[in-house]
């Protein structure tokens, strides 16, 4: 979803959230965006005038006094393609609403002409004030798009509903208000990617081979194609993408699984792509297990226990709404191990690779898989790279979730 030549206006007023938005003007021109801000004095006791400067690449509109073209928000409120209003404080929230008109904020506010978003970022007490409400409503009606903030920790040290959304998530809003019709939009999928590490002493784990770039092409695929992605991601090498909704790093099978068990309930999708550990040491020593001179004890026996099984609880949890993809790494067998996956653990696809196939599996730029469901005949993906196999496993789902 490249923004190539479109314009947006970023306004940042006085909340702590503003230390945040350099990142998002980074991300929007690093997509070819056009980046232009105006910034209320509030806002710079968090962000300087030199980063946004620096990083948007345009002098951003500070005061309409000191500024040597004085007219600038009439031209900003007219040049931009959106105005997107982040973070939104309750101070400004509130001049927005009776329209005072005192600073250079204010001004382009009132003559802009293209679609205003807003996501306000306040403490909970003040989120929730009658006063804040009746301002809300006020904007809105005015065809000021809000996005509500979200629950988590304040900066007033409590916890509470009325944190900015994440820069991810804002990102994601613009490049939707771009490609309305993206056949992903607004879909929550959750995601899990790379190996598990299994602890035996702090310093040795049993593990795997997987570097999690299927998992992390898929996540691309599915934020390209406008979803919400949260990504479960064990220690793989590959790096995760940058406009995640959600990045959750995890190191053991029980992490991923817990990980996973508390974000499903809100996922339309859920694609289980980790090369989870199927087995765990018993018990992990506490320091590390010292080699032994002793010739009556060379050999170290480990006791190992199951871990949970991810995709099967999920299987269990499954609404009708929510579609549940696993994957099925196979030595032998493929097809039938496969089928019996799709059957055992409720999924409605299982999608299967093996390692016999000549670039296909761990660790490789490219894959060879074959889509097995409860809907259709099987689908057989040529031997492509990963980020063309996960277009494919994308298509697929947008496809089989119309169906």
């Amino acid at each position: 979803m490249k923004l190539e030549g479109k314009k947006i206006l970023l306004g940042i007023t006085g909340s702590i959230a503003a230390y945040k938005i350099p990142m998002l003007i980074r991300l929007l021109v690093q997509q070819g965006a056009q980046v232009k801000v105006v910034a209320t004095s509030g806002a710079l006791q968090f962000v300087t005038p030199v980063i946004l400067n620096t990083l948007s690449n345009n002098v951003a509109v500070v005061d309409l006094t000191t500024q040597s073209q004085w007219n600038n928000h009439v031209h900003l409120g007219r040049w931009a393609d959106v105005f997107l209003i982040a973070p939104l404080s309750c101070n400004t929230l509130a001049k927005m609403a009776n329209g005072i008109c005192d600073n250079a904020f204010m001004a382009v506010y009132l003559s802009a002409t293209c679609p205003i978003i807003a996501a306000p970022a306040m403490d909970e007490d003040m989120w929730l004030h009658p006063t804040t409400k009746t301002n809300i409503a006020t904007i809105t009606t005015h065809g000021v798009k809000i996005l509500p903030p979200e629950n988590g920790s304040l900066a007033s040290g409590l916890t509470g509903q009325g944190r900015m959304p994440q820069v991810e998530t804002l990102y994601q809003v613009v490049t939707l208000f771009f490609n309305p019709n993206l056949p992903l939009k607004n879909k929550h999928i959750l995601i899990t990617a790379g190996p598990t590490h299994q602890p035996i002493d702090p310093v040795r784990f049993i593990g795997n081979r997987s570097s999690g770039k299927m998992g992390i092409a898929i996540a691309q695929a599915c934020t390209q194609a406008g979803a919400l992605v949260t990504l479960v991601y064990g220690p793989g090498t590959a790096a995760p993408p940058t406009n995640l909704h959600q990045l959750i790093p995890v190191q053991t099978a029980a992490q991923m699984y817990n990980a996973c068990i508390a974000n499903f309930n809100t996922a339309n999708i859920a694609i289980m792509c980790a090369a989870v550990a199927d087995y765990t040491p018993a018990e992990v020593a506490k320091v590390k297990i010292k080699k032994t001179d002793d010739t009556l004890t060379n050999n170290l026996t480990l006791h190992l226990q199951k871990t949970k099984d991810i995709l099967a609880t999920l299987g269990t949890k499954k609404q009708k709404n929510q579609l549940l993809i696993g994957f099925a790494l196979e030595t032998n067998n493929e097809e039938a191990f496969a089928l019996e996956k799709l059957a055992k653990k409720n999924a409605d696809a299982i999608i299967m690779n093996s390692i016999n196939d000549a670039g296909a599996g761990f660790a490789t730029d490219t894959n060879k898989v074959t889509i097995f469901s409860k809907r259709q005949a099987p689908v057989l993906l040529a031997l492509a790279s990963k980020t063309n196999i996960a277009q494919e496993i994308v298509n697929f789902i947008i496809n089989y979730n119309h169906e």
